[in-house]
């Protein structure tokens, strides 16, 4: 059988002839088909250059780079990445295997046009949103695929408005959110974040939107205290700017109860509020939601619909029935406790090391930012760490521009075991002052 469908493949791929009921033989080619084989990878005259076409390579931006082949590190202290051991994926088949069956099927396999799963709608109005505060209309939410989704559907609207955008993003914050604004030809402005978030009163005067991490800050993991967000909105209702709330990691609280989101105190409809279900269920999934007024959201919608019409619908539906049943319920509590076991292993294995913690983590999350001795690369020091087997993250990308502070990296435990996260800081302290002792730490 192998070697009969291997003929069967050279026959379609053209290198096979075959006689019937006699034999295989080689197919004639014609030279020109070989030579122009032979040239395909040389560029002939005419080529279209197409830098002449394109603005500055997105590929050259200062980015956060995500190995695809992490799992094969023994120390992997990454953000965004799942121990699949905590999902329960019997429970995951079974809501797919529901939403694939012969009722659900019919709805689910044809085009929305524009419109989400009614029943993923309906378990985010009336479960998710009500336990961060927040009381929305169903033509007052969209699901997207993933917050990035969200985030880039509201920089594209905001910056394509009548007058140019001018947009204030946090330092050090999401280098994305950035990316996206000045992409879309928004002039941005950083604010420097203090141990309370972003300070409302260092946002400077003609803004018109801000882009905000409250809850858990990216990537410092500090919450904004509720007289800042209350002292944020009057600002923005004397101003007239609006806010953007991307609530990360606000499900991973185990330090203290999750306080309600900033948007939970809107009344005049100034915050657009983004948020995900991919960090908890699994980062694959990219289903996550943007919540606004109406005519915000119906905008959304028609521009979402242009892009890539709607996330698929099959996913959309056992997602419902994963939230529905309970088990991201579940998920979320045996995640906290496994996190809350974590951090406190990496909190105590980091103590009497040469790193520091940001202590004004209040919430809990699923990483720590840490700070090196003064003159620390953590590029540099990333990149030593790969033969190690441990993978961190440099904290250069999550400031603005290019001399920002280098000592900085985040160290996340959603990915890594309990038993490796001691091991794991032993070497990254060795490499450090290694590094250190002989002068190239920066």
């Amino acid at each position: 059988m192998t070697v009969t469908l291997a003929y069967q493949e050279l026959v379609a791929q053209g290198y096979l002839n075959a006689k019937d009921r006699s034999a295989y033989v080689v197919a004639e080619v014609e030279s020109d088909q070989l030579a122009r084989s032979a040239d395909a990878s040389a560029k002939p005259a005419g080529t279209v250059d197409w830098s002449t076409f394109l603005a500055q390579p997105l590929r050259d931006r200062r980015a956060i780079r995500k190995r695809t082949d992490w799992r094969k590190f023994r120390y992997p202290f990454l953000y965004g990445q799942l121990d699949t051991r905590l999902f329960d994926r019997r429970a995951w088949r079974e809501c797919l295997h529901q939403a694939t069956g012969h009722r659900d099927f019919d709805d689910m396999a044809g085009d929305f046009v524009s419109a989400d799963d009614p029943l993923l709608v309906t378990y985010i109005r009336t479960r998710t949103l009500p336990r961060r505060g927040i009381s929305a209309t169903s033509d007052e939410i969209l699901v997207t695929v993933g917050a990035q989704n969200a985030l880039w559907l509201v920089v594209e609207l905001l910056s394509r408005g009548p007058t140019p955008l001018r947009a204030v993003c946090e330092n050090p914050g999401y280098p994305d959110t950035i990316h996206a604004l000045r992409w879309c030809g928004a002039d941005v402005t950083t604010v420097e974040v203090d141990d309370n978030g972003l300070p409302p009163q260092d946002i400077p005067p003609g803004t018109r939107a801000v882009f905000v991490t409250p809850s858990h800050q990216s990537p410092t993991g500090v919450t904004m205290r509720t007289t800042r967000r209350k002292d944020l909105l009057q600002k923005a209702a004397r101003e007239d700017f609006v806010i953007v709330e991307d609530d990360y990691d606000a499900e991973m609280s185990f330090l203290a109860a999750p306080g309600p989101a900033l948007k939970s105190y809107d009344r005049a409809g100034r915050v657009l509020y983004v948020g995900s279900f991919s960090k908890v269920m699994f980062p694959g999934l990219r289903l996550g939601y943007l919540v606004g007024p109406a005519e915000i959201i119906a905008e959304a919608r028609e521009l979402a619909s242009m892009i890539l019409r709607h996330p698929p619908g099959h996913l959309q539906r056992a997602a419902a029935y994963f939230l529905s049943l309970g088990h991201y319920d579940r998920q979320i509590r045996n995640m906290r406790s496994t996190y809350a076991a974590r951090q406190a292993a990496l909190r105590a294995a980091l103590a009497g090391t040469s790193l520091s913690i940001v202590e004004t983590n209040v919430s809990g999350g699923s990483c720590l930012w840490v700070r090196g001795p003064d003159g620390l690369d953590s590029d540099r020091l990333a990149r030593a760490l790969i033969e190690d087997s441990v993978l961190i993250e440099p904290g250069g990308p999550f400031f603005h521009g290019s001399d920002g502070p280098t000592e900085w990296f985040r160290l996340g435990y959603s990915s890594i075991e309990q038993d490796r996260i001691a091991p794991g800081v032993a070497l990254i302290e060795e490499r450090i002052q290694a590094m250190m002792t002989r002068g190239i730490g920066h």
